[in-house]
């Protein structure tokens, strides 16, 4: 199942090209997602939500992250006047409108659901400062 105006995988895109010098991320990192959030990620994947799904993945790894939520959807209509506007951000960092997209502290883009489960299972959490 796809759910509408959000990405169960796309690309991995990277502005700017040189990536944070230290192996640690979650200084400063942003997951963008749709109105629901968190919601749904805990269901079997055909049926998780992919904002959900990415945002589950980052807290089972223990990633810590800030979620910025975007408005509009596909499946809302009477959003799509103002979707490019509402989402001009979201597009500028991924060169596309669909969430989730994941900004590392570096400026790295990983845009997709997929990709984010992916990264989160694959790099270790910053350590805990203090």
């Amino acid at each position: 199942m796809t759910w509408p105006g959000c990405s169960a995988s796309s690309t991995v895109q990277t502005r700017p090209s040189s990536p944070p010098e230290r192996s640690g991320y979650d200084a400063a990192v942003v997951l963008y997602t749709c109105s629901l959030e968190k919601a749904a990620g805990g269901l079997p994947v055909p049926l998780a939500h992919p904002c959900g799904r990415a945002a589950k993945a980052l807290d089972d790894a223990g990633h810590q992250y800030e979620i910025k939520q975007v408005k509009g959807g596909s499946l809302r209509f009477w959003t799509w006047p103002s979707r490019a506007q509402d989402r001009a951000e979201v597009e500028q960092l991924s060169g596309q409108r669909g969430v989730p997209i994941l900004v590392l502290d570096g400026g790295e883009v990983i845009a997709g659901s997929g990709h984010i489960v992916s990264w989160a299972r694959a790099n270790e959490p910053a350590p805990a400062a203090g």
